[in-house]
């Protein structure tokens, strides 16, 4: 749909979420998903049901950014840490990322969406890497919505790996250390050439960042929800999207600065 079909769609069951149409709508979004283990738990079910009714959401998510004219969207798909899970839910896991990426991958070609990976992919099953690639590659020509997925990702990984690249071109001559900028580090960071995130959403109820894009989220705007994530829904997400329209991102500045008053 386009993006006024989009808004007016959700307009009929929200009627405030016309407003959308008014304010402007974040380039990038990143969203840290949780919830999936305890919505399955609350429903007597394994953890692993909750995964598979997480991916749902992820559609939902994706296909609503795109529809919107959002340029990125970035999921916190599994972090280094998740790797201390249990060793059968890890395996679950990065099977599930790999088999949802290649059955999604039509509809994802169809709309546009280009996949992106992030984080330490030597670490990842070669199965789901391959499934990864795979789509990462049939996907490149796309020039709609960007999806950035951080699989065994972690920001204090991802901030020490950029250390160590621009140590090394020190190392070699190639770069003075006085050269060193914030602009030269984001470049060595797996988000190269990607603009930051205006806004992080996290579901699940907890109020923390959790290793999660620290370097990139410097002036984002932050949402809490207590939703679990299998539960998040188009209208849930639009509605926090219509929240950070009225919200006032000053980026260090004042008010006043942003909105001079008229001379008289």
């Amino acid at each position: 749909m386009t993006k006024a079909e989009t808004i007016e769609s959700l307009g009929r069951i929200r009627p405030e979420l016309l407003s959308l149409a008014e304010g402007k709508l974040p380039r990038h979004v990143a969203m840290i998903m949780d919830g999936n283990g305890r919505w399955a738990k609350l429903r007597g079910l394994p953890r692993s049901a909750g995964h598979y009714e997480g991916v749902k959401s992820v559609r939902r998510m994706t296909e609503l950014s795109s529809d919107l004219g959002i340029e990125y969207l970035t999921l916190y798909a599994f972090s280094t840490e998740n790797w201390h899970r249990p060793v059968e839910e890890v395996e679950i896991l990065m099977h599930l990322i790999g088999l949802a990426i290649e059955q999604e991958l039509p509809d994802l070609i169809r709309n546009n969406v280009k996949i992106r990976l992030a984080g330490d992919l030597d670490r990842v099953p070669e199965e789901a890497l391959s499934r990864l690639r795979k789509a990462e590659h049939e996907t490149d020509v796309c020039t709609g919505l960007t999806l950035i997925i951080c699989i065994s990702y972690s920001s204090r990984w991802e901030i020490a790996e950029a250390a160590r690249r621009l140590a090394g071109e020190v190392a070699k001559g190639s770069l003075r250390p006085e050269d060193i900028s914030e602009e030269s580090f984001a470049a060595h960071l797996s988000t190269a050439g990607i603009p930051d995130p205006d806004l992080l959403i996290r579901t699940g109820g907890d109020y923390r960042i959790s290793n999660f894009l620290l370097w990139q989220i410097a002036y984002a705007e932050l949402k809490f929800t207590d939703t679990l994530w299998p539960d998040f829904d188009k209208e849930e997400y639009a509605g926090i999207l219509l929240e950070y329209t009225r919200r006032e991102r000053r980026f260090g500045k004042t008010s006043e600065q942003l909105s001079p008053s008229p001379e008289i």
